[in-house]
């Protein structure tokens, strides 16, 4: 792996996303927990790079994300694909998710990343908000994503450091 800038990062966002999909990591007590996440974004905030990630209450992720102020962004290649699925279906309560699917947490800029990626991202966290369902302007969005009104909190974190293979 080699230091990039934010910059630097090659490739689609949209395909990362969309497609590759990312392991959201976060760590509470020593404890590193990873969801598979294909929703986020990247961009510059406060004159700041950026990346903001979305989620749920229910989710294990969720408390882990509240008591950390750092969280990392892994990309991993598609020989990982089971390994994305097994993080993005079960809960981190129950099971210790890297362990279970073979993959390693590592320390990037205090936020824990996972070693086998393509693409690791750290982040200090700068902001967090629930979304709030008055200010969804297109009211399908919440019958089609939120039937439960189990609405999403927004984490927007500064991108403090990036490696890339």
């Amino acid at each position: 792996m080699v230091r990039i800038t934010p910059e630097e990062i090659t490739g689609s966002v949209f395909t990362r996303l969309d497609k590759q999909w990312m392991l959201v990591t976060s760590e509470r007590g020593g404890k590193v927990n990873a969801m598979t996440a294909s929703w986020g974004g990247f961009g510059v905030i406060w004159n700041l790079p950026a990346a903001y990630v979305l989620v749920r209450p229910q989710r294990y992720t969720f408390e882990l994300m509240e008591a950390s102020d750092r969280f990392g962004l892994s990309f991993l290649s598609e020989q990982y694909r089971e390994a994305l699925e097994v993080c993005g279906t079960k809960s981190g309560r129950d099971l210790d998710k890297l362990q279970a699917v073979g993959l390693t947490a590592r320390r990037l800029d205090g936020a824990p990343v996972i070693e086998q990626a393509e693409l690791v991202i750290s982040c200090k966290k700068l902001f967090s908000q629930f979304f709030d369902e008055a200010s969804f302007v297109q009211r399908e969005i919440l019958a089609k994503h939120y039937p439960g009104n189990d609405l999403h909190k927004l984490y927007i974190g500064e991108i403090t450091a990036v490696e890339a293979e």
